[in-house]
């Protein structure tokens, strides 16, 4: 019998649900720890013949000899205690996340009126409370974005002070209007009521969701009782999200897409300074058009919210009123939609709406908004080619350096735009073919 035999043996017990598994050798020490979806099938992927002989994990397999495992509720938590874990055995296996600087953390920004929490591979020496490091930059934004349906918190950099009566006319960014965020550079919520939610966002992170639950409930049950029902529903709706916190192999679909090559903060100043707009934009829509020989075609509309994409607020429109191939008629089509369906909701336009496209398609999106009869946004086209930006009442189009950060942002959601677009129309193409 090999030695690893009996490890062989146990992963065949393994459940199927998310959790962590140990390696262990003969002497109980824990070599590597891990995370899984599918405890069972991660597991027993080490046990293979090219698992043997891959490199990665050539050294690993030689020393196993027995495995354990903990299931959790979901990838969440295992992605979390994951990182508890490796930081508190430090496993030999796992040494690359104890010297490489370049890892990912959350990082909660403690000594903020209103802390933030936010993403970070650099950081800081103080101030803050650390988890981590995560071995997936993924998996942790997707983690990130999901733990802010629940628990609501800030991502922004913006410097809240809660004795400034100002912040109480600041537009809060899309987040607030979806519950994903409360608001408060808005003032919409007191200090000590934010921190009450970070304080539950770091029992959450530390493990002690059973606790969390348990404290909720009190809460809630004290809530109803003193007739504070919007106060119980609103425990109730973030319980549910908890007790449901089922994000199995789903993880990386919460991941907004990331800005490689691009500072989003250098992007928006440039704005502001080039186009000399009151404030740096929060709020940037960007609009493009895909068609295949005139057929399906459709339109879609990217958001990026303080200069990085916003996922959740991506919208895919099929052009209805247009025959044949007609860029500028489509253009009028999907500026008229989004902007009517805006201003029927009495939600704020974008600080910037891009257009990709030239003069026309530039004068197609205004004209639009003349015929509906709302102000236009601060609204400009980026044409591909010679990247020319154009601008309302300027007869001739800009041209930044091909290093500007505010270029380089503008046309990395020009390229979204496009890519969202071009997706859609695939997805239709194949739709059509399969019912053919």
């Amino acid at each position: 019998m090999s030695k690893d035999s009996l490890a062989r043996e146990k992963v065949r017990q393994f459940p199927t649900t998310p959790g962590v598994y140990l390696m262990k050798d003969g002497v109980g020490r824990v070599l590597y720890v891990g995370k899984a979806v599918n405890l069972r099938s991660r597991a027993s992927s080490y046990f293979t013949t090219a698992a043997e002989f891959d490199r990665r994990t050539a050294d690993l397999v030689r020393e196993i000899v027995d495995i354990d495992c903990i299931e959790t509720d979901s990838e969440v938590d295992a992605l979390l205690l994951e990182a508890r874990l490796v930081k508190d055995i430090q496993p030999p296996f796992n040494q690359e996340l104890k010297d490489d600087k370049t890892f990912p953390y959350l990082e909660i920004w403690t000594r903020e009126e209103f802390p933030r929490v936010e993403f970070t591979r650099k950081p800081q020496s103080r101030g803050t409370k650390l988890y981590g490091p995560f071995t997936s930059a993924k998996k942790l934004r997707g983690a990130i974005t999901a733990l802010q349906k629940i628990f609501r918190f800030r991502t922004c950099s913006l410097d809240i002070d809660e004795q400034d009566e100002r912040w109480r006319w600041f537009r809060p960014c899309l987040l607030a209007s979806i519950k994903q965020c409360t608001a408060p550079c808005n003032l919409r919520i007191t200090k000590e009521e934010y921190r009450r939610d970070i304080d539950r966002l770091k029992l959450f992170l530390d493990g002690k969701k059973d606790k969390l639950l348990e404290e909720l409930r009190e809460e809630m049950r004290v809530a109803s009782q003193d007739l504070q029902f919007e106060k119980a529903a609103r425990i109730r709706d973030q319980l549910k999200l908890l007790e449901n916190l089922s994000l199995r192999g789903n993880l990386e679909d919460h991941v907004q897409p990331e800005v490689f090559f691009v500072d989003p903060q250098k992007g928006l100043a440039g704005l502001q300074k080039i186009f000399k707009l009151p404030a740096p934009p929060r709020r940037i829509e960007g609009v493009d058009i895909a068609h295949l020989s005139g057929d399906e075609t459709v339109a879609s509309l990217v958001q990026f919210i303080d200069g990085l994409p916003f996922k959740h607020g991506y919208k895919r429109f099929r052009i209805r009123g247009v025959e044949g191939i007609d860029d500028f008629a489509s253009i009028r089509e999907v500026v008229s939609r989004r902007l009517s369906r805006l201003a029927k909701d009495g939600e704020s336009f974008p600080d910037i709406l891009l257009i990709d496209g030239g003069i026309g398609q530039l004068n197609a999106g205004l004209e639009a908004m003349r015929a509906i009869g709302v102000t236009p946004p601060f609204t400009i086209s980026l044409a591909k080619q010679n990247e020319e930006i154009y601008v309302p009442g300027e007869a001739e189009p800009r041209r930044l350096s091909r290093h500007s950060y505010a270029l380089r942002l503008l046309q990395y959601i020009r390229d979204e735009a496009h890519r969202f677009a071009q997706h859609y129309h695939h997805l239709l193409r194949r739709k059509a073919t399969f019912e053919e």
